[in-house]
């Protein structure tokens, strides 16, 4: 039984559809949940010496971040459901598996769209996949089409 799930948020149909089956398993099983909405660190220009950091962008990213988290909260407060989340800042695989470590999370649920052609495939790689390989606990892979 699942006692802490968390959920890797980012509002997009395929989060949607995360959070309604989290929502779902939450009930079911009675569990805390925790979700997270995983910021790339902005960088604003890229020099031959790396990335220029823009704090004012930063702020701006993470308060866009900030509100679609407290949506999918809002839809789980509505729903009857407690839940907890936060914006985390750094690589999508990483700190989700951190945040799973740390919150002893027994489920990750993250949302994944099947992307057209070998390109797209190639170009973005796949979050949920890496996930597999790095998280502390079980994934459970929400698929969109």
């Amino acid at each position: 039984m699942y006692k802490k799930i968390l959920l890797a948020y980012d509002g997009s149909a395929s989060g949607q559809k995360a959070l309604l089956d989290c929502h779902e398993i939450a009930q079911w099983s009675q569990a805390e949940l925790r979700l997270i909405a995983v910021m790339q660190l902005p960088l604003n220009a890229l020099t031959p010496e790396g990335g220029i950091y823009d704090e004012t962008l930063q702020q701006a990213e993470k308060a866009r971040y900030q509100a679609v988290l407290d949506a999918g909260l809002r839809k789980l407060t509505d729903a009857g459901l407690t839940a907890r989340g936060e914006v985390v800042i750094g690589d999508a695989v990483s700190e989700i598996a951190r945040c799973a470590s740390s919150i002893q999370a027994d489920l990750i649920v993250v949302g994944h769209k099947h992307l057209n052609g070998w390109a797209a495939r190639w170009w973005r790689g796949s979050v949920s996949k890496a996930l597999i390989e790095h998280a502390p606990c079980s994934v459970l892979v929400v698929i969109t089409h």
